[in-house]
């Protein structure tokens, strides 16, 4: 197990680094100055050169590279240009919303999405096996603009029953996470199906269903026990979902979250914001996956780490 957990951790400390290069060329090969953002249209050269210096801009790129990742490893991810205020402290301003936001939407994209992929299964080839198939698809098709539109018409405009926007306890994260949960849901029934119908054909099954094996043993004690890996891999798959979605969905439902501070950045281009929440998210999306592959050994004894 030791030996697994270090090459684990070192596998991942080079993603890591590949995902820091990759995001730190990519910002800085893009268009546009970010002093003309800070000082205006109409500073002086004089100016300009001097904020040059003191961001260290004019530096060569790998120079700012490895200047900026010197400060990473000891919890300093830069200043942002345009708030004053350092990233890990926009991170931890922001983050209290888009953690619940994933948090909720994860619960009901698993919950729903296990539940209609075990009735699709346990029902094949029926109305409710079409039916659940043909909401699954709905919400993985849809757009997640789309779908937050429309829960803002029908809950918001028509019934009145939760906010439009903005953030004042629960209840505005309501509609976000049901935008969200949709198209997880819709993922995680797909693929609790597929693997349920793949047990289902087991020997096993057969065995305990002669043996007289109640409906709910069988189905949730013997099926979907055995089906719940590649569901809980793809749950983990989904978080990153979950972190890209949130852009869009903080967006539209004006959210201080995460989301919406790395879109007012990449308008500003505010570098150093931009830099550090695309390293934050690409490591939660690491560590997560790590812990779902640990989980393995929880849900199935048989899968062992050397």
């Amino acid at each position: 197990m030791s030996s697994y957990l270090f090459k684990r951790m070192l596998t991942m400390i080079i993603t890591i680094i590949g995902v820091s290069v990759l995001v730190f060329l990519i910002i800085h090969l893009i268009p546009g100055n970010p002093i003309n953002h800070i000082l205006g249209d109409y500073a002086t050269e004089e100016s300009i050169k001097e904020l040059e210096v003191r961001l260290g801009l004019d530096r060569s790129i790998p120079a700012q590279y490895f200047s900026y990742m010197l400060n990473a490893v000891q919890g300093d991810l830069g200043t942002s240009y345009i708030t004053g205020y350092t990233v890990v402290e926009e991170i931890l301003n922001r983050i209290p919303i888009t953690a619940q936001l994933a948090l909720y939407s994860m619960i009901f994209g698993s919950v729903t999405g296990i539940a209609i992929g075990v009735l699709a299964a346990v029902k094949k080839n029926t109305i409710y096996d079409q039916l659940a198939m043909l909401l699954a698809l709905v919400g993985i098709s849809a757009p997640g603009f789309w779908i937050a539109l429309f829960l803002i018409l029908l809950f918001s405009y028509q019934l009145s029953i939760f906010p439009i926007s903005g953030y004042s306890g629960f209840y505005s994260l309501v509609l976000p996470s049901l935008t969200l949960g949709l198209g997880t849901a819709g993922s995680i029934a797909r693929m609790t199906r597929s693997s349920m119908l793949d047990v289902i054909k087991q020997d096993y099954i057969r065995t305990a269903k002669a043996k007289g094996a109640g409906l709910y043993r069988l189905v949730f004690r013997h099926s979907l026990q055995n089906a719940i890996i590649p569901v809980v891999t793809l749950i983990g798959m989904q978080f990153g979902y979950l972190m890209a979605g949130a852009v869009v969905t903080e967006t539209v439902f004006a959210l201080p979250g995460l989301g919406s501070l790395i879109v007012s950045a990449i308008s500003t281009r505010d570098i150093p914001t931009v830099q550090g929440l695309l390293l934050f998210m690409a490591a939660m999306i690491i560590i997560v996956n790590f812990v779902v592959d640990l989980l393995y050994t929880k849900l199935d004894p048989r899968i062992q780490y050397e």
